[in-house]
């Protein structure tokens, strides 16, 4: 058996793993990776980043003041889950989670068994009032998601990693990639999609006709932006991929406005540059935010993910938002006019 079967086939055990005993799992990556101080400094910077979203929001002449109320209020009301759920921390509340799943050497029959149970779980819950605090993502796992129903953002120990996040290197990287992701997510509720729900993630139209017009004509300045984009020649799909494109760009600003506050808050804490790098921690917070989405791919793969996937390719999604943001065109001292900085009226922005 070669090497690389001998990976996926530990990477298939992992996985199904983490499926069917996801929490136990993550109660175990936990004691052994996660540092105990992570979960409050990542609280702390969902926190500078929501209240640079709505600093943000306030500052748009195009919204009226009904809608921003209505839109603050939403924000304030998001559920921020970051971590892992505390009960996987105490032995006998995750045995009692797991106490009627019977597990053996039985693969097959573990899958079996599994199913039946996780049946029995989700019918428990008919008729009974929303768990806005259920987690649908294990802790180990590299990835995060905002849920518009219950308006909620879940953050897994998994993503509080580098090179998205360490207690141990520089704000401005924490923030650039983290603090980009924590951004992403929030203005997914705020998203072509995500915007017609309100705080309690009940489906109401809490928008005023003039500003969803308004708001209507900057989406489809990204569609048409990112439609123009292709890959090996494939175009993009822009309305395919303009929630997450929203999401990327509010993201990026958000963040990149809580950075500058906490420098404002905290000066000198984050002066010492990194050894062998002649650039600012400004600039630090932009390639940060780049670098996490460095990846190789084959063609066929890409193909694919044009077709199906809500996501721009990863290669753009860095070009695209970066080249509509102002801050990152002041620090880098783009020319204006050029690929990177094609001038404020060539720019699109939502948030």
């Amino acid at each position: 058996m070669g090497t690389n079967v001998h990976d996926e086939r530990w990477r298939q055990c992992v996985t199904d793993t983490d499926n069917v005993l996801g929490f136990a799992l993550g109660a175990l990556f936990v004691n052994r990776t996660f540092d105990g101080e992570s979960k409050p400094e990542a609280e702390s910077m969902i926190k500078a980043v929501t209240d640079a979203f709505i600093a943000e929001l306030h500052s748009k002449n195009w919204i009226d003041d009904k809608t921003k109320q209505e839109a603050e209020k939403k924000a304030k009301q998001i559920t921020n889950m970051i971590g892992y759920p505390d009960y996987i921390t105490n032995n006998t509340a995750l045995d009692d989670k797991y106490k009627k799943l019977d597990v053996s050497q039985d693969y097959f029959g573990n899958n079996v068994r599994y199913n039946k149970w996780s049946l029995e779980e989700n019918l428990s819950e008919l008729g009974k009032p929303v768990k806005r605090d259920r987690w649908g993502m294990t802790p180990p796992t590299i990835n995060a998601y905002y849920t518009p129903t219950k308006n909620q953002i879940v953050f897994p120990a998994g993503i509080l990693q580098a090179p998205f996040f360490s207690l141990h290197q520089p704000k401005s990287l924490n923030y650039g990639a983290m603090g980009v992701v924590m951004g992403h997510e929030l203005s997914h509720a705020f998203d072509d999609q995500g915007r017609e729900y309100d705080g309690n993630g009940n489906m109401r139209g809490w928008w005023m006709n003039e500003t969803l017009i308004e708001y209507n004509q900057r989406v489809l300045c990204m569609e048409d932006q990112y439609g123009n984009f292709s890959v090996h020649g494939e175009a993009v799909n822009g309305k395919q991929t303009v929630g997450e494109n929203i999401a990327d760009n509010g993201g990026l600003k958000a963040s990149y406005e809580a950075y500058r506050k906490w420098v404002t808050q905290n000066p000198g804490l984050d002066s010492a540059l990194l050894p062998g790098l002649n650039l600012t921690h400004n600039q630090l917070f932009f390639l940060s935010f780049s670098q996490v989405w460095c990846s190789l791919s084959t063609p066929e793969s890409d193909h694919f993910s044009l077709l199906e996937d809500a996501h721009s390719p990863p290669r753009l999604r860095v070009l695209g938002t970066l080249s509509n943001s102002e801050y990152f065109a002041q620090q880098y001292q783009c020319k204006e006019g050029t690929k990177m900085n094609p001038g404020k009226e060539n720019r699109c922005t939502v948030w």
